[in-house]
């Protein structure tokens, strides 16, 4: 008897309300009917769609940092007489730069070395090592986009699920299944489920965009490297501009030229191809 007062209450109060003109099914109204669980769900939701949108532009920045420190380096660095001059010109907390220091730092190491390593191993294994942590920072943060993607909708499905259930008991305890009745329970439920969907959608294309664009970079750095261990274990002989082939000039033919036959004294047998020549 308790139960159905108070529910004739919340129905005079939502019936009032709208007779304000204020919408009494709307997302605060909803989270108020809906209690601890449903400002639950709203908050946890909130803080992960907040946190996602804060790694998207914070990797942005580092993204977009890198690949101007990539347009930087190919318009100067390989002009220079020696690798410790090309790095001066590089910014002091580059990644590329960060590359160049630490096979400058092992090819000093190696000399100091008791146990004969080859210098292209252990050279090679520093600058691994160098691009595996800047791939590595890149990619920090990334965990959480997937982890957001995969799990926001099964949080807003739980506050759907709380929703129908208050739905169920208000149907039970109305003794009738009216509109009055279901409409904010109901409501609830599906503003739960729109809000795991649009915190799941944007960190699950957040995350696959800043992936691609970490394997992109992942892909220059990697070229790089390459370049500065040829050109260490070459002396400054290789540089990229002597890795790649000469081109042909425009308008000139790539045929092999043909060879001028070399007249041949005397004739042929009965002047066949290939017949032997007659002594004069």
């Amino acid at each position: 008897m308790i139960t159905q007062i108070a529910f004739l209450q919340e129905a005079a109060s939502a019936t009032a309300t709208a007779a304000k003109g204020e919408n009494p099914y709307g997302l605060l109204p909803a989270l108020e009917q809906g209690g601890v669980i449903a400002w639950s769900v709203f908050l946890i939701l909130v803080g992960m769609s907040i946190f996602s949108f804060y790694i998207l532009f914070t990797k942005l920045f580092e993204q977009q940092k890198i690949i101007n420190q990539g347009r930087k380096m190919r318009t100067g660095f390989w002009n220079m007489t020696s690798l410790k001059e090309g790095a001066n010109k590089l910014e002091k907390n580059s990644a590329y730069r960060q590359i160049v220091d630490d096979a400058l730092v092992a090819q000093e190491q190696h000399g100091k070395l008791t146990d004969p390593v080859e210098a292209h191993d252990w050279i090679h294994g520093s600058i691994n090592r160098s691009q595996g942590l800047i791939n590595s920072k890149l990619g920090s943060g990334l965990a959480f986009l997937a982890t957001v993607g995969a799990t926001a909708p099964f949080i807003g499905l739980f506050g759907t699920v709380i929703g129908i259930y208050r739905a169920l008991i208000k149907i039970g305890l109305a003794g009738q299944a009216s509109i009055d009745a279901v409409a904010g329970p109901v409501g609830e439920a599906l503003i739960m489920t729109a809000l795991g969907l649009a915190v799941a959608v944007p960190a699950v294309l957040a995350y696959n965009w800043l992936q691609r664009r970490n394997k992109s970079i992942a892909e220059d750095l990697a070229a790089f490297s390459n370049d500065v261990l040829g050109y260490v274990m070459s002396g400054g002989n290789v540089k990229p501009s002597n890795l790649r082939p000469a081109t042909a000039p425009a308008g000139a033919s790539t045929k092999p030229a043909a060879t001028t036959a070399k007249p041949v004294t005397g004739s042929t047998t009965a002047g066949q191809t290939g017949g032997v020549p007659n002594k004069a």
